[in-house]
């Protein structure tokens, strides 16, 4: 007879922890999508949806202002097995006062920012010992909390829209020792998340820039080497029909739909999981900048300038850490 042993234990809890978040969504959304449609439809019950709506109206701006984080939720064990999956670390460089707030902006973004999410949504990959004191807020695009109960189990985990409004509002109404993380190349990253790859969209990303000026507050930098080599990506034919298809759909709406695999359940098979190996996000030294109420876009690309200086120097100081060759550089596009 076959015994599990203590390893496939593990590694069967690290995997339903990896698919659990990523089928969240769809499950959550769709259930609740269908359910409503059949109480307006089907059943007497309609009124339910109408309450579950003007809860909606009510509670519609709180991902912009700080949420409704759970400790509980952000504690759970799963999320250990989650971070333990690949394993997630976390290297800290600069001591980081909680008597400030800053904006910590995260390169790359990978396909699914699996390391993003495991230190700053949850509290189990020892971001909170490595930074005390500091309160990360994972922000994201408001098309999160747009659906009830999704939107909540979004929010438990401590993530808040990456609006302008609410970034504002976490830098003033918060208090000290908050940390805005941002993914600034964002979805259009995603198309250059292939193994090995360096490329970043940033040469045009001003806003957390000019965010940062207005508030007084620090950027920091943070590089997550291993995250673009998670999966690997079907690359097209140049001007083909597929690959016209990618840019027409990127340009409607902004995202990059991308063919990507991983690893599946058996060996040397393919599937949506992640190669399992090690992915560690280093975090820079703030980078103090002045508070500027109206800075000009002179002053916004001369410190967009020095950000960029100060992650290109980042990275090139750990890069061969991590299995980059030295002559490899950081291509900003």
């Amino acid at each position: 007879m076959f015994w599990p042993t203590k390893k496939d234990i593990k590694a069967a809890l690290e995997v339903f922890a990896l698919f659990q978040w990523a089928l969240s969504a769809f499950v959550i959304v769709t259930s609740v999508i269908l359910v409503n449609l059949y109480l307006v439809v089907f059943t007497s019950y309609w009124f339910v949806t109408v309450l579950l709506l003007i809860w909606l109206a009510f509670d519609w701006k709180t991902p912009e202002r700080g949420g409704r984080r759970f400790t509980c939720v952000r504690r759970w064990c799963l999320w250990k097995h989650y971070c333990n999956y690949f394993p997630i670390k976390i290297l800290k460089t600069h001591d980081i006062s909680p008597s400030h707030n800053y904006i910590l902006a995260c390169h790359p973004h990978g396909l699914l920012s699996h390391s993003c999410f495991g230190h700053f949504a949850t509290d189990t990959s020892g971001f909170s010992k490595t930074f005390p004191g500091i309160t990360p807020y994972m922000l994201t695009l408001g098309a999160f909390f747009w659906v009830p109960l999704f939107r909540e189990y979004v929010m438990s985990t401590g993530a808040c829209s990456v609006s302008q409004s609410s970034m504002d509002f976490l830098l003033t109404r918060k208090g000290t020792g908050n940390m805005l993380v941002v993914v600034v190349g964002g979805l259009a990253e995603c198309r250059y998340s292939i193994p090995g790859s360096t490329t970043l969209v940033l040469k045009n990303r001003y806003g957390f820039v000019r965010t940062a000026l207005r508030h007084g507050t620090s950027l920091i930098p943070a590089y997550v080497f291993g995250e673009t080599d998670l999966y690997d990506q079907y690359i097209f034919t140049p001007g083909g029909f597929i690959n016209r298809f990618q840019e027409w759909f990127q340009k409607m709406i902004h995202i990059y739909p991308c063919a990507f695999y991983g690893r599946g359940f058996t060996k040397n098979s393919r599937g949506l999981l992640p190669y399992s190996q090690p992915v560690t996000t280093v975090v820079g030294e703030p980078l103090l900048l002045p508070k500027i109420e109206n800075p000009s876009q002179e002053i916004v690309a001369k410190y967009h300038t020095l950000y960029i200086d100060a992650l290109r120097k980042l990275f090139d100081q750990h890069k061969t850490k991590f299995g980059i060759s030295e002559t490899q550089e950081l291509v900003i596009v």
